[in-house]
């Protein structure tokens, strides 16, 4: 017998859930890095844009077709092409979303057991005890080697999955009722200390300039688009899923609009820390990923005036940031494993993450390319899937009475027709951008 499908016990709790699995490492290692490299305010101009098209169609989608289906995206695509006889080919295209959500998070706990090593060296003293950027990336280069970090990675992965056994109301809710609040305080703490350090005006300055040559760069805006489509969490299946776990009284579109909201403060909060950093030692911001979190924000913290506490606040931040996300990963899988082997939470969770411990020590010298692949080509691709399952193969009236289901008042009739012919295309785009360019996420 399977247990009855947890939900979430608040529209609150909801929101604070989606808005910790779209704030993540891209907000933090990726955003203030192309802000710096794209000309500051003139990133953010196309950034601005694709995130309220993207929050508008693709974020609001997912979670509306999610909540049609009240499963995963297996079951949920399978709905979508039950009608024309062809449930089982729904099905198998749904589980391109559900491994790829799989084999992301198995990159992504990887990346936590650095982050968790790092949170509690802030405590222990190990994240202030080298003396040099060169110091810092050769311990990193030790961690991030193969089977280099299997204690932390192993902790980071059993903190994760004790969350995601106590279900959705008692787990996923109240976990990012705690760590998103605490995010958003932290980074307002770091804002507020970086502001009054001398040298960091420099740095804002160069956040909110316009400069027309990077404006008009092409370049500028296939990042910028890049930069939200993977930052708001659209790949058929994390947000999806969470939408599956709604009431029919909920507003989605109001919902979709501030995770978006709050995704962007996110990285907004994360670049008037990094930047303004930055330019008070007068180094360059141009180096992304993990390169910046575990080198060289280390090695200039711990030159700063408080630089132990400074330490401390900035990673446990990051820390309830990653851990959030990777929860959002984990579920979409779980879940399915649920729904198609008939099993308990508990069960289900030991299942995907004993075999995830497993994978995720043996790819620890090689996630760099893991995670490389399924960005390019996994999640733009799942993204696109679920969108034509949504607005192509169920239509225009199933959209529209999904939509509409919670609301006072019927959402806009532009909704259906931008999602149809500009949201779909746009995943395709950057598929396509990302094989030729070598991603842009």
């Amino acid at each position: 017998m399977t247990e009855k499908r947890g939900s979430f016990k608040s529209s609150f709790g909801f929101i604070l859930a989606c808005i910790g699995s779209a704030v993540g490492m891209g907000n933090i290692w990726m955003f203030p890095t192309r802000v710096s490299l794209y000309g500051g305010g003139s990133f953010l101009i196309p950034y601005f844009i694709f995130v309220i098209l993207i929050g508008f169609t693709g974020v609001t989608g997912e979670m509306g077709f999610g909540r049609s289906a009240r499963s995963g995206p297996v079951d949920a695509f399978g709905i979508a092409c039950e009608k024309k006889g062809k449930r089982k080919v729904g099905e198998t295209l749904g589980m391109i979303p559900v491994l790829g959500s799989l084999a992301m998070a198995i990159g992504y706990t990887v990346v936590m057991g650095w982050i968790l090593r790092y949170t509690v060296g802030a405590f222990t003293g190990f994240s202030m005890s080298m003396d040099s950027a060169e110091e810092y990336a050769a311990a990193f280069g030790e961690m991030a080697s193969a089977f280099g970090n299997d204690g932390w990675q192993i902790v980071a992965l059993v903190l994760c999955m004790a969350i995601l056994m106590l279900g959705v109301g008692h787990g996923i809710e109240k976990a990012n009722k705690v760590m998103m609040p605490a995010f958003f305080g932290l980074f307002v703490i770091l804002a507020v200390y970086v502001a009054f350090q001398p040298g960091a005006r420099e740095g804002y300055q160069y956040i909110f300039r316009i400069d027309p040559v990077a404006l008009k760069d092409p370049a500028t805006w296939i990042f910028a688009l890049g930069q939200a489509f993977f930052s708001l969490s659209v790949a058929g299946s994390g947000t999806l899923i969470y939408g599956s776990y709604l009431p029919d009284q909920e507003d989605i579109p109001a919902s979709a609009g501030r995770v978006a909201i709050f995704d962007t403060l996110a990285a907004l909060l994360a670049a008037l820390v990094i930047i303004p950093a930055m330019a008070m030692t007068g180094a360059q911001l141009n180096q992304g990923g993990p390169g910046l979190l575990f080198i060289y924000l280390p090695n200039l913290i711990h030159t700063m005036a408080g630089g132990s506490v400074i330490m401390i606040v900035f990673f446990v931040a990051v820390f309830f940031a990653g851990m959030s996300s990777l929860i959002n990963l984990y579920e979409a899988p779980i879940a399915t494993v649920q729904e198609k082997l008939r099993l308990g939470r508990i069960p289900a969770c030991a299942l995907v993450g004993g075999f995830s411990v497993i994978i995720s020590l043996v790819i620890q010298g090689i996630v760099s390319d893991w995670m490389d692949v399924l960005s390019i080509y996994i999640c733009p691709l799942g993204a696109g899937l679920a969108g034509i399952m949504f607005f192509w193969v169920l239509g225009k009236d199933y959209v529209e009475e999904q939509i509409n289901k919670g609301r006072e008042k019927k959402y806009t009739k532009a909704f259906y027709p931008v999602c149809k012919y500009l949201y779909i295309p746009v995943c395709i785009l950057v598929l396509v951008l990302g094989i030729v360019l070598g991603g842009i996420g």
